[in-house]
Formats: C-alpha cells, sequence, structure tokens
C-alpha cells in the first residue's frame, strides 16, 4: 500500500509498505478520506507539538474514515462491507483513568499521528474493532472522517453543561470553533454567537447555524457581546482559538456563575489571565483533551440531521498531492477553514 510520509519539517514523500493483517479483534479498513487537524499542520511546521517531538520518517493524519475490507477472528459486531469511523485512541484499559470511563486521560494511549505512534495517511490500516463505529446508511465516510473533530465539539459542549435556555459564545471559527458551535446548538442552546478575525471562518460559522458573528477585527468583541446580550454576558463560552486575548475576551463577556471551557492550546503553553476577575465572577473554568464516549452520540447527531459536518470542509485533496494539501493548508488559512484528504473513492 501506499503511505505519505512526512521526511521532515515541511516535506513530504511516499513509502510503499505490507498491508497490515488486522489482528483477532482488529479489522482492517480501506481508508477513503482523512481530514488534516490542526496537529498535523504543527507537526509539519515545526516539527513538535510540547513534548512530543516527530522523528522522520513519520505518519500524519488521525481523522480516518473508510470500509472494512476484512475482519479478524473474533469480530461480530463488524463485517465486511461496513463503512466505519474510527477512533483514533487505544488506551490501556486498567490504569485508573480507564477504569473510571475517563479514558482519554490514560497515560498509555496510543493515539494516531502522535509520536511515536505513525497516523494514517495511507491506503490500509488495521484497528480494534471496538474503535471502529459503523456508520448509518445515510452518513457517508466523509462524514464518518470528521466524527473526529465533532467528537472534539460535543466534549467541550458536554464539559460545558450546554442546555437550552443559554447564550454561549465560540471563540475561534477554525474547524473546533465550528464543530462546537453546531455540538451547542445540537444540544439545545438558544443562541450561539462567533468570534474570529477572518471574515471567510464566520462566514462559514454563519451558514452553519451561528446565531450571530462577531469580526475581532473590525469591532471590540467584548463591547459587541455585551450588546447582544442587552450588558448581561453569555452563560457559556467555548474558548478554541488558545490565545492569550481571546482567552482574556471569554473572562469578560462570560456573566456571574458561568463556565468557559478552553480547548485551543497556546504556542506558548503560558497566559497570564486576570484572576480576579474569574475569582469576582466565580466562574468555573473547565478544559477539554480530546474527548470520551462521543462517538455514538456524534454519528447519531449527523444522522439525524442535527450536525452539517459536510458542510464544514472547504478544500479536497487527492492522496497523491499530499505535499500540496500539507502546504496550502498552512499558507492559505484565510480560505481553507478545513482540508480533507481523498485517499480513495
Amino acid at each position: 500500500m501506499k503511505v505519505a510520509v512526512m521526511n521532515g519539517i515541511g516535506k513530504m514523500g511516499f513509502v510503499e509498505k505490507d498491508i497490515p493483517t488486522p489482528a483477532d479483534d482488529e479489522v482492517l479498513v480501506k481508508l477513503e478520506y482523512v481530514g488534516i487537524c490542526g496537529s498535523d499542520l504543527h507537526y509539519y511546521e515545526t516539527g513538535a507539538i510540547g513534548d512530543f517531538v516527530v522523528e522522520p520518517p513519520f505518519v500524519l493524519g488521525h481523522e480516518p474514515g473508510g470500509t472494512v475490507v476484512e475482519v479478524g477472528k473474533n469480530v461480530t459486531h463488524l463485517k465486511v462491507g461496513d463503512r466505519v469511523a474510527l477512533e483514533p485512541g487505544k488506551t490501556c484499559g486498567h490504569c485508573e483513568f480507564c477504569r473510571k470511563g475517563e479514558y482519554n486521560l490514560c497515560p498509555d494511549v496510543i493515539f494516531f499521528a502522535t509520536p511515536p505512534v505513525d497516523g494514517v495517511f495511507q491506503e490500509y490500516v488495521a484497528h480494534e474493532a471496538q474503535l471502529c463505529f459503523k456508520l448509518p446508511e445515510n452518513v457517508s465516510t466523509l462524514e464518518g472522517a470528521l466524527i473526529e473533530p465533532l467528537a472534539v465539539g460535543f466534549h467541550a459542549a458536554n464539559q460545558g453543561g450546554a442546555h437550552a435556555g443559554q447564550t454561549a459564545v465560540v471563540m475561534g471559527a477554525g474547524c473546533i470553533g465550528l464543530v462546537s458551535m453546531m455540538a451547542l446548538r445540537a444540544e439545545g442552546v438558544s443562541k450561539v454567537y462567533v468570534v474570529d478575525v477572518m471574515q471567510k471562518r464566520l462566514d462559514k460559522a454563519l451558514e452553519l447555524g451561528a446565531t450571530g458573528i462577531i469580526n475581532g477585527s473590525r469591532e471590540d468583541a467584548v463591547k459587541a457581546i455585551e450588546a447582544l446580550t442587552q450588558g448581561n454576558g453569555c452563560d457559556l463560552v467555548i474558548e478554541t482559538a488558545g490565545t492569550e486575548i481571546t482567552t482574556r475576551q471569554s473572562i469578560a463577556v462570560t456573566k456571574k456563575g458561568g463556565t468557559i471551557v478552553l480547548v485551543g492550546y497556546s504556542k506558548s503553553g503560558e497566559m497570564n489571565l486576570p484572576m480576579s476577575d474569574i475569582l469576582n465572577k466565580e466562574l468555573t473554568l473547565k478544559s477539554v483533551f480530546r474527548y470520551r464516549h462521543i462517538y455514538p452520540m456524534a454519528i447519531e447527531a449527523v444522522a439525524a440531521g442535527r450536525v452539517n459536518l459536510k458542510g464544514i470542509v472547504t478544500n479536497f485533496f487527492d492522496f497523491d498531492d499530499i505535499q500540496n494539501a500539507m502546504d496550502s493548508s498552512i499558507r492559505d488559512k484565510v480560505n481553507i477553514v478545513k482540508a480533507v484528504v481523498k485517499i480513495a473513492e
């Protein structure tokens, strides 16, 4: 099979590898679509995220959808021909976090495209069958690939206790901001406003169901939200931009007793924040690391038409064009909100 590898910072290439043989509890999946995630781009551009350092050649990609072509002998819930979304992290199953059901915090997780574990910019992958979720007839493998980022959005909404009657703000209209906005709407949040500095991304947010948009490069986002909420502030903020400015704005616009969910990673890993404001308002700060127990919920939301996953995709690239796909996604962030690589059709 053909495998795309990162040979160095800003350098992609291809190698041939044997098609894997699934173990007894695995299935072999022919991949059709793999989304390009912000973490893929960060590894490609800098070679590392925190303590996770790429040692080339390395395979990126952790947002896959495809079709089962072979099943292990112990697998009973999937068959050849089933279309699936693949949850990319295999956990140990016995640590304190796994036992509590908080498996996304497992310290020994094996997660696609997180060094030293290779990702899935390739034609086939053998994966644990319990982490392959069958897609309903009306959900495509393209949408299956995008269940992974949508799961982050639903986890963020759940962490924030999203519910009907609330007014929420999403900071950032990139892929994770958009799926967070759609997850909030799917969970019944009454009003969801989105803040960004790129107008095309804001237009996409409006297209996908945002109540309103605020361009922070053209107006004061805090004052705009105060006006939209009649000075009351919002109940919930999901911060996906990962900047100190937007985090400070989140604190400013959240009403007393409200909740802020931190999703975006800052480039430096550190921020200076007005702690007195957090204390005076008695704000609740939650954070997100990936997701847990979300895939079935996310797939059902797409199948029921509550989330328009296809709508977030702005660009498709052929597998053979992977170098251009990565370069363009970095160079043209103004226009490319979400890019997907077509492995096969």
